[in-house]
């Protein structure tokens, strides 16, 4: 099993439950964002640990190289830039590592005779709808170039799928994956100033940082701030692996969407966090964030009604698995 951007926040959460449920795992990560270490934390809580390649996947040759090295029987694709705000500042960027990143590696899994993928995707692909919640149905709008380069992806595998008949693939569309591990071993630890709600919080409220910035307090939202369907990582986890027993349920590529089905706003995890935390988390409102949207929450019959696939986490426990982490690893992974 090959996972590219193993090393990542939800890849090595990931990897724990493809080890637990019995595939041996290949990595390959640039760890421009990921960390070696969280594979050391993935063995201690799985007992096994997966192999490390050290590279680019816009890199035809050393993908190449990897796939000749191992026995790969499938692929499950996380490796991308994710910062909404960032997309907007080098968008170009973007495309060149999501688009042209997921371009190489599909055609290296063709060389290598490997065609069964699972692709992380996005929920912001979906952009302003105004629905209540969103199902695979829902017509695309994206706001941002890091959700344009999201659907520009799904588009290119299911080109492929469509004109390879021997390729299978699921694009698993998921919302805002927070939390942490249960044993606190592995967590959300970006490199520099926290890009992503959760980790800012959990930053604020160990007293590393002074206050929390809520981009937008006008959005059309009871309180002003922006709505989000918030799921644990460990169950998002939990659905790529069940997304592999299902990928050749049918030819071509199934979409399906990973959430809760809940909408939290910015302010209610807020207080949530602070919850979990014991203590009071400083947070000024300021301007929207550009490339934001006001609102995205799941719809999730299809998922659970074919595969059975259902979280298990509620926004509570979130809030104490990450806060957990940023106890037991203040510096991250650097301890």
């Amino acid at each position: 099993m090959l996972v590219t951007g193993g090393a990542g926040f939800i890849g090595s959460h990931t990897c724990v439950e493809l080890i637990e449920a019995g595939h041996d795992v290949i990595v390959v990560d640039d760890l421009s964002t990921g960390h070696a270490q969280a594979l050391d934390r993935v063995a201690e809580i799985a007992g096994a640990a997966p192999v490390l390649e050290v590279a680019d996947i816009t890199d035809a040759a050393a993908m190449d190289t990897i796939f000749g090295r191992h026995r790969i029987d499938a692929v499950i694709h996380f490796a991308a830039r994710k910062a909404v705000g960032e997309s907007t500042e080098i968008p170009l960027d973007y495309f060149h590592t999501n688009v042209g990143g997921t371009a190489t590696l599909l055609a290296a899994a063709r060389r290598a005779g490997v065609h069964r993928i699972v692709f992380s995707s996005s929920c912001s692909i979906y952009g302003a709808t105004g629905a209540d919640d969103l199902d695979e149905t829902a017509p695309t709008a994206p706001a941002n170039p890091y959700a344009w380069s999201k659907l520009a992806c799904e588009q290119m595998i299911e080109q492929a799928c469509r004109h390879h008949d021997d390729l299978r693939a699921i694009s698993l569309r998921y919302f805002n994956p927070i939390g942490a591990h249960p044993s606190g071993l592995l967590g959300e630890d970006p490199h520099g100033t926290p890009r992503n709600i959760v980790p800012y919080l959990a930053q604020v409220a160990a007293g590393k940082r002074g206050r929390v910035q809520v981009f937008g307090g006008d959005y059309p939202t009871p309180d002003g701030s922006a709505i989000r369907d918030y799921v644990h990582v460990v169950d998002i986890a939990r659905g790529h692996v069940t997304a592999l027993e299902h990928v050749d349920d049918q030819h071509g590529m199934q979409l399906h969407n990973l959430g809760t089905g809940q909408g939290t706003s910015v302010l209610e995890l807020r207080t949530a966090f602070a919850a979990a935390a014991e203590r009071d988390i400083p947070f000024t409102v300021t301007d929207r964030r550009p490339g934001d949207v006001p609102r995205l929450v799941a719809n999730t019959d299809v998922v659970r009604l074919a595969w059975g696939w259902t979280p298990k986490y509620d926004l509570a426990i979130m809030c104490r698995d990450s806060w957990r982490f940023q106890q037991l690893n203040p510096d991250g992974y650097r301890r």
